[in-house]
Formats: C-alpha cells, structure tokens, sequence
C-alpha cells in the first residue's frame, strides 16, 4: 500500500528551483501554522496569499472552489439606486398575481408553474428596474439587450406585463389557453406571442447554449461592420438542474476563449430539479463554480442574505463555514422545512464551536436564517451581484443566486419535493401569503372562492415607478420588435441563370454547385455582406476551402499564426471581420448560430442570410429539438443537409447513412423540406427563398419559415433546365415531368406499356437510367418525373383538404401536375419509403414506392442501392411487377428480369 505521509512526485519536481533553501522555508512556514493554530487557519492563509498573488499581476492558476460564502462581502455591496420600498411592493404584486393566474387557471386543468418564479422574483424585477435595456435603449437603440427567460418563469413575466398596461385580466385568463385567439403561452415562444417574447427557452439547456452564440453573434455582426451593438447584453436565466443537460454547459470554454464580458448568466440555485433536490447528496452550486471557473468564466456567489452577516460575524474558528461547505443540498432543503430545535441540534451540534454560537441565537433567528434568508431573496444582494457582473471585463460572468424554491408561497410549497407539480394554492393559502405580502386585497375580493388579481391602478405610485425605470431603461422588456426592413435588393440574375445551361460533360455533385452558387451570391456588392456561412467542421468535405481567402473566417483574435498552407491558394484565412463561422465539431453550436443569425432581423434590425452546411445524418437527428427552436424563434435561412441520403456517401456505414432527414423536417412547420436532383433546382430554390423570406413574400406566404435542401457529393452530369412555362414554379411547388420516353429519344411503340417514375435528389439518376432499360430491354415507356419536395407536395393537399371543409372547391397541386399521366406511378428516393409515401393518399394513378428502409451499411455506392432494391435494374423489376399486376404486361417478364438482372 502507497504511505500517505510520503511525498507525492510533483510537476514541479522537473523544473529547476534556483533557491532551494529559501523554498524549504516556505514550506515549514505553513507546516508551523497548521501545527499551531490548525489546518483551517492555514488555509485560510493561503487563500489570502493567492489573492494577494493574484491582485498584483502574479500569473497563478485559480482555485476552482471558494468557501460557501457571498463572493461579495456586505460591506462591498453598493446601494440599490431608486425606491427600495416601492420596488418590494411591484415584486409583491407581480407574484400575487402570477399565482392567482395559475391557480384560476387550474380549474380548466391546463396547468402552470408558480414555484419558479416565486424563487427566483428578485432576479427579474432586479434585472427589469435597474439592468436590462429595452429596444430604445440610447445605448443599443433597436437591440437592447437579450433576455433568455427561464420558462417556467413565464407566469412572473406576464404578471409584470399586466402590471405595467401590456396585458389584461383577459390575457391573464386565457393563460394556456391560446386556441381562442387571445391567449397566453405556456412559455417563451415568440411564434404564439411574437411582440413580447424572442427567445425559446423553456426547452432545457438550449437557453444556455443560445445565449452564448447570441453573445457571440454580437460580436461578430459588430467585428464586421454590421451594426455595433457592443452595448448590449445578454442575461440568461437558468436553472441549477437545467445544467445536467449536455447543451448547458456545452460551449462554456467559447464564451470565456472569445472573452463575450457582453454575456451573464444567472442560474436560480433552489437546489430543486423538477422532482426532487439536484445533488441530494452534494453541492451544486460548487460544483457549478468549479465547472464555469475551470472554463475561465467569472463567478459570483449570491447565497446568503443579509439576516447571516450576525452568524459570519460569531465565526471567529470557521467552523461555520466549514459546517456550510459539508452540508449537502438535501439537508439544506430540509432545514428549510424543520424547526428552529431540530435545526440547533443537526446543524449546529455538529461541533462544539457551533453549539457555543447557537447559544447566542434566538430560534426567530435561526429560522430567519435558515428559512428566509437567501441571497437570491434580497434586492441589495442581486444588484451587487448584477453591478459585478456588467462591470467585469474580459470574461462572462455567472452570477450563482440562492434561493428557496417557492419562496412566500407557504408552507405548503416551500422547499417541497413536488411543488413543481402543484398548480394552485387554496383560498386560506392566498389570504396568508397575502399577509405576508402586506398586499392590500380584502376577504370580501374572493367571491366564490376564486382568487382575485391584484393592481394597484394604472396611476399609483408603483406603476408610474415601474414604467419611469423601463423608460429610463429604453422602454419595456421582455419584448420582441419585427422591424419595418425594407426587402433586401434581389442577387444578381446572372448568379442564377448561369445554372440554366448544365455542366455539359463536366460531372458536378449537387453540393459542389450550391457551394458555387453562394460563392456567387456572397460577391453581390447589395447584399453579399449579410450571408453568414456556418460549417461545424470538414469545410473541405463540402468543398468550402475556396471561400476561406475570400471571405476570412472569423475570429475575435484575428490570426496569430501563419497558416501551415499559407503558400496555397486556399489557405486557411482567419480575420476580425471573417464572415465565416468555422464552429468546429459541435452540431449544436452552429445550430446556435444559425438561429441567432436567422433571428437577427428582429434582435437587431439586421437581416442576415445564414446557410448552415453539414453531414444531412448529424443535424436532424442530433439538433431537431434546436430546430423547433428555429421556428418557434421565426428564424429564417438555409439549412443544407449535405452528403445526404441512404446510398451517396461511400462506405462510411451506417450511422453516416441518412436516409429520414426528410422524415423529421416534414415534422416541422417551418421547415420547407427541398430534396433537389439537379444542379438548376438548386439555383431556383435558393432564388425563391431569398424572394420570399427576405424579399417581397407573396400573400399568403409566410416569411417567417427556413429551407432545409439535401445535397450529395455524388459527381453526376448536370443536365440544362427544361424550356417551357411555369418549370421554376413547378419546381418551387414540389414536382414536374422532367422527359417523357419520347423526349429522351427512346422510340416507344405506340401500344407500349407506360408507367411514370418519380425520383427525387440523387434518385433522378437511377431512375433516368432506368427509364432507358425500360425501354430498349422491355419495350415500356416510362417518363421521368422530379420531385423536389414530397414534404411540399404533402402540405399543400393538407391544405386542399382543409379548404375542401370550408367548401372551397380546390385540387392538390400533385393531383394536378400528374393529371392525365398514363400508367401507374413508382416513386423512388434515397430515403426510407416513407418520405415518398407522403403524397399517396392523392395519386389518383396505381401507387407504388421503392426506398431505403433499414440501417445503413459500408459499401460502394452501387452495392449500397442493389442492397437496398433502389438501383435502375431493381426499377426496372419494380415497374414491370407493377405493370404486370395491372395486366399491362406478361407476368413472366417479372421473373425474367429478376433472373436477368440477378435479384
């Protein structure tokens, strides 16, 4: 066994000490003290001497933990400006009425959350009176700063929108109850309530990672000459059990690496996750600041309230601050609910020194302490804690506040495992948090027993208050502005046009031509400044290198290095000003960005174009949940799922194998779902995306919508656009013949069979191919139909069907497009069958689907589609099956083919 009185080799042991003596010394210094006085006063030392060290410029690592103490001392804490009396008396009504709202509501069992914000009112009403900027703000006009609001905080914000004239009692009873029209959300979702809330949070750990890359966003659109909006500030309220999720904390070492000081986040410590205590049997909130300090953010501990200071003061051994740091989380939540007897006895009785001190305390004091008195609770404490965190430079800031989870709320709720299920409190329980809250509502305003709002009236002192600090603040907050921008001037025909013709005997993967497409586009002196290209990493794989001289990617250091490929002509360009995010392999950080870009127009008046290009495997299935968030935030861009489908990318296997992306997207609203087989789709639905979400939309159309396109890396001929009418419309709307079996040359017999392959993306290529085996082999003629969105298709027969309800008489577009078309139709795509059988129900033809259902595999790309029955000779057999059960054809020519083809 290892002694434990030996000497452990150190690091230092491989560096040279040049005074050994004077080093020995040092050391029998602090071997004297903890002999003498104690380990606790020798630490205590040490801790000094390293604030000593680190206050005069000494390069030092920092220690990880601090004492389970305030980081700032009462003595430092400023005074709150303004009037701390009225200020308790709107934090009073504004949780008044954000439980009465829950409460009323429950009765329709809609539910609601009244514990989260009773905890953690302080931080808000802190934050709205004396911190957060509004849209007006002098220093951030059209930005102010942006307020990540913790979700199940949402009725403690709408309390205070009614307080100030935003919301009525109306509004507060149709909480959860939107479907009328006049509704309120459960949550921050700015799609249902888009002038009040912008951001989504209510979706854990997404807040905390958006709130970073929003940080960051400022920055960038400052660096590049956008907008400065280096005044505003970004406040992200988190819970302390909201931080288990990965995201949380998934891009803590960017902010502090990019030095984002324009970025706090408060996370509410009640120690309570949604059943029970975050780390029963430790600490979080050390835990908390060992993890946002070993990743070089500064802390703030905001734990205890002013009703210790007596108790700190007694602690002449430190034995209460040791009992404090043992304590874990669990215990302190029972305190809470214990009394002062059995508080004396397990928290004091643990040490002598601590016995001697209760003696000096009277149990209303205990119970103060021990109850009441968190530094999340008191306003002087989160302004001085808020003051810290905007005066701090070259860092984030965490400010980790303490507080009692359903804080006033009663016994009841105080600290209970299961008050984030209790949605309502009794007649008796309003009458006694009334009490508390010294609010002036009488025993006769409870009428049936139902529980009344409370307002103090439109002109009483604590609504002029509230509304002069918003004033002076830059009027209201949280609040959401959809700026009158004017349309963004139209790209240049040429970029678009320039498609038209094809590649010629040049083979092209499709998303080597979206990526010229946008090397196009980012040269237009109107508009290409606002393009914002967002890769998470392999830019080359998507052949991005070109655009890295060009257009630079950015970085709040610049480039302080020379590039090892510096003497190539695609060198690797970092810039201040780059408009590049290069994010690395972090799917959920460029999701982030893409969002705080796509959201711009609103946040800051800016319109950007972000397309963000990646793996079609890895966003969907790793990001969707940040997908809703995109559309809930009414986010708009593009989203490019390159190396996409089940087949394309070559022997990388099964969790590389995409083959539903297009199953996800379609379950989103916003997404418009494009899987383009040519290089001129491309180009059409880029330039009808650009028209419609930045542009001129056309009635009716929604611009508040994002366009998610596959892409493969498969070099195939492109072929010329088709002449003729209306193709880019049909393009846009999902579906078009692309030949027949004549136009391809093929010579068809005048009885041929016939049948119509419909292939979508990559797909279009095996059936072309297919097409021809048909005809030379089989004597079947088969036209050629691309579809570019099945997803699309679907969505406009749901609508046909809505309006057919409403006694409109309307057709589904797919009906329309294969009207008269002979034969019965084979949809194939390198997706599961699924994403072409979206539009079966409204084919009025035969039906049938070929796809890639299943795991994917490593293989040749061939050898992936005879796997899969997605190939041209297992079209072929499929046809022919088809054809033969319609009696079109000789069933036996089935048989043949599978023999011929060796299926």
């Amino acid at each position: 066994m290892t002694d434990p009185n030996a000497i452990q080799p150190s690091a230092l042991d491989q560096l040279p000490d040049r005074d050994p003596e004077e080093t020995a010394e040092w050391q029998a210094s602090l071997d004297a003290v903890a002999k003498a006085a104690g380990p606790h006063r020798a630490a205590y030392l040490m801790r000094r001497t390293l604030e000593r060290a680190e206050g005069t410029g000494i390069a030092l690592p920092q220690l990880l933990e601090t004492d389970y103490v305030n980081t700032i001392p009462t003595a430092a804490e400023p005074g709150v400006p303004g009037d701390e009396a009225l200020e308790r008396r709107i934090t009073a009504w504004n949780r008044w009425n954000a439980a009465a709202m829950v409460t009323r509501g429950s009765k329709y069992g809609v539910g609601g959350h009244i514990a989260t914000f009773a905890s953690a009112a302080w931080l808000y009403e802190t934050g709205f009176n004396h911190f957060f900027k509004g849209k007006e703000s002098e220093d951030a006009p059209g930005s102010g700063d942006q307020l990540f609001i913790q979700g199940h905080a949402s009725p403690g914000i709408y309390a205070r929108a009614f307080l100030d004239g935003r919301l009525t009692e109306a509004h507060l009873d149709n909480f959860r109850q939107e479907s009328g029209g006049n509704g309120l959300p459960s949550y921050p979702h700015p799609r249902r309530l888009p002038w009040l809330w912008e951001f989504p949070t209510v979706s854990m750990g997404l807040g905390p990672i958006s709130a970073i890359y929003q940080a960051r966003f400022n920055h960038y659109l400052t660096a590049r000459g956008i907008k400065d909006v280096s005044a505003s500030h970004v406040w992200a309220f988190l819970g302390d059990g909201e931080m288990d999720e990965p995201e949380s904390t998934a891009a803590l070492t960017l902010a502090s690496r990019e030095g984002l000081d324009n970025l706090t986040f408060v996370i509410n410590c009640n120690l309570q996750r949604l059943d029970g205590p975050v780390r029963a049997n430790f600490k979080i909130v050390q835990e908390l600041e060992a993890r946002f300090r070993g990743a070089g953010w500064n802390v703030v501990k905001s734990l205890w309230g002013t009703a210790w200071d007596e108790l700190f003061a007694l602690d002449t051994t430190g034995a209460l601050v040791r009992r404090l740091r043992e304590v874990p989380d669990a215990q302190v939540q029972t305190y809470q609910t214990r009394d002062a007897a059995y508080i004396r006895q397990d928290f004091f009785g643990k040490d002598p020194a601590l016995v001697e001190m209760a003696k000096l305390l009277s149990d209303d004091k205990i119970l103060d302490c021990f109850h009441l008195s968190r530094g999340g609770h008191e306003a002087r404490k989160v302004y001085a804690a808020y003051k810290a965190a905007v005066s701090h430079k070259g860092a984030p800031t965490v400010i980790l506040a303490q507080t009692v989870k359903g804080h006033t709320l009663g016994t009841g709720f105080a600290s209970k495992n299961a008050n984030h299920q209790m949605k309502k409190l009794s007649v008796d329980e309003f009458k006694t948090m009334r009490d508390l809250l010294e609010l002036p509502i009488p025993d006769s305003a409870f009428v049936d027993g139902k529980v009344p709002y409370g307002h103090p009236g439109a002109d009483s002192p604590e609504v002029r208050y509230l509304q002069e600090r918003r004033a002076a603040l830059g009027g209201p907050a949280p609040a959401r502005r959809t700026h009158a921008l004017a349309p963004l001037p139209s790209a240049s025909e040429k970029a678009f046009a320039s498609f038209d013709k094809g590649s010629g005997s040049q083979n092209v993967a499709t998303t080597m031509a979206f990526v010229r497409l946008v090397k196009d586009l980012v040269r237009d002196k109107e508009t290409g400044k606002r393009w914002v290209p967002i890769v998470p990493d392999e830019a080359r794989t998507f052949g991005m290198e070109s655009l890295f001289p060009s257009l630079g990617i950015y970085s709040p250091k610049g480039q302080t290095y020379e590039p090892v490929d510096r003497d190539q002509l695609m060198y690797y360009k970092e810039a201040t000003n780059g408009q590049i995010l290069n994010e690395g392999i972090t799917e959920a950080g460029s999701m982030a960005d893409f969002i705080a870009a796509a959201t711009s127009y609103a946040t800051h008046g800016e319109a950007m174009i972000p397309f963000y290009i990646f793996y079609s495997m890895f966003g969907w299935q790793r990001t969707a949940d940040q997908m809703w968030q995109l559309g809930d935030q009414l986010g708009r861009g593009f989203l490019i799922g390159a190396t996409a489908g089940r087949t394309t990318l070559t022997g990388e296997g099964l969790q590389h194998a995409d083959g539903h992306s297009p199953v996800i997207a379609a379950t989103n609203p916003a997404s418009l779902t494009y899987d383009p087989a040519f290089a001129y789709e491309i180009a059409v639905i880029v330039k009808d995306g650009l028209r419609r979400m930045y542009g001129e939309a056309a009635p009716g159309e929604d611009p508040n919508v994002f366009y998610y396109l596959t892409v493969y890396n498969e070099p195939l001929p492109q072929p010329a656009k088709p002449a003729g009418l209306g193709i880019d419309e049909a393009i846009v709307k999902g579906l078009y013949r692309f030949n027949t079996a004549e136009s391809a040359g093929l010579s068809p017999a005048a009885n041929a069979a016939r049948i119509q392959l419909v292939g979508s993306g990559t797909a279009i290529h095996w059936t072309l191919e297919a097409q021809k085996l048909l005809a030379e082999e089989w004597g079947v003629a088969a036209d050629v139909w691309s579809a570019t969105s099945w997803t699309e298709l679907r969505r406009d027969a749901l609508e046909a069907d809505a309006a057919l309800l409403r006694g409109e008489d309307r057709v589904p577009y797919v009906r329309q497009a294969l009207q008269g078309a002979e034969g019965p139709v084979l949809a194939v795509s390198d997706y599961m069958r699924q994403v072409p059988d979206q539009i079966a129900q409204w084919v009025e033809q035969d039906y049938s689907s070929l796809g890639a259902d299943g795991f994917g595999l490593s293989d040749t790309r061939e050898a992936a589609r005879r796997h899969f029955g997605v190939d041209a000779q297992s079209i072929v057999v499929a046809a022919l099956a088809q054809l033969a059960r319609r009696g079109e054809i000789k069933a036996t020519a089935v048989k043949e083919a599978r023999e011929r083809y060796g299926l």
